[in-house]
């Protein structure tokens, strides 16, 4: 279980990092941690956490998400029992939650923050981030600075270390007493992913694992661009897993149990 955090001595006074590694399995997360595929991940903040997602494809679940309302966990806890890090104020939840988390009135927590002072940054990955369209608006429109380019989406085999590289880059222009907080969708891991091992000419649930390895060990790059800017909170999620054959179920955006169990945690880099 991810440690507690007390919000109040985030707010203004850290810089927050969330990576949603779009698509990840539970299963397959838990499985690379304890095989050591994913060192990086694994040296930071306790096992991968149970959850459920919130929606069975990104962008239902990224609605929920950016209004605070997270992967939540798989032990049958009411709402006012859960630990939360942004809690939307006047919601109409009859009893709040336990003190720690920070009460936004906007309609995403991310807008509250760039009111808080925060620079909001999203560099995106699918195409529900990519500003294609008027659907592919939505998400980035949250943020003050939104960024996509083809090179960040699933189809790229470096889409991880092209947006890594991109997000450090863009690190440089801010002073490090400026609080940002930076959301990084994580594309990799979605199918197409077969060209992440040798030989392969299909996605299957190998690809999946290699494809997150991949990205485990993009992350060394960003972790130290944060960590020379001070004391930062990493929330590490996924919006929702994907099938890939189980009961004859292909893909995601299907109510099955592992498009629905995600993996989570959170920590201070």
């Amino acid at each position: 279980m991810s440690p507690a955090i007390n919000m109040s001595e985030v707010i203004g006074k850290q810089d927050i990092l969330m990576l949603c590694f779009d698509t990840l399995r539970y299963d397959v997360a838990v499985e690379e941690e304890r095989s050591g595929g994913t060192p990086v991940l694994n040296s930071y903040g306790s096992v991968w956490e149970k959850r459920h997602a919130p929606g069975n494809f990104t962008y239902p679940s990224h609605f929920a998400i950016f209004a605070g309302f997270f992967p939540s966990p798989a032990d049958p806890l009411e709402l006012k029992e859960r630990k939360w890090l942004f809690y939307p104020k006047r919601i109409g939840i009859s009893d709040p939650p336990s003190p720690g988390y920070y009460e936004f009135t906007k309609a995403t927590f991310v807008e509250s923050l760039f009111d808080e002072g925060y620079e909001t940054i999203c560099i995106g990955g699918v195409r529900f981030f990519s500003k294609l369209n008027d659907m592919g608006r939505v998400f980035p429109g949250y943020f003050h600075k939104s960024y996509w380019k083809p090179a960040f989406g699933c189809t790229e085999k470096k889409s991880a270390e092209n947006q890594i590289n991109f997000a450090v880059e863009k690190l440089k222009a801010y002073p490090v007493d400026k609080r940002i907080f930076m959301y990084i969708n994580v594309s990799a891991i979605h199918y197409p992913n077969y060209f992440y091992m040798d030989g392969k000419k299909e996605d299957d649930i190998t690809t999946h694992a290699a494809a997150l390895r991949y990205a485990d060990a993009c992350l060394p790059v960003l972790f130290d661009a944060f960590k020379k800017r001070g004391s930062t909170l990493v929330v590490a999620l996924s919006d929702h897993g994907t099938c890939y054959g189980e009961n004859g179920y292909h893909r995601h955006c299907v109510a099955h149990e592992v498009v629905y169990t995600v993996p989570y945690k959170h920590f201070i880099l």
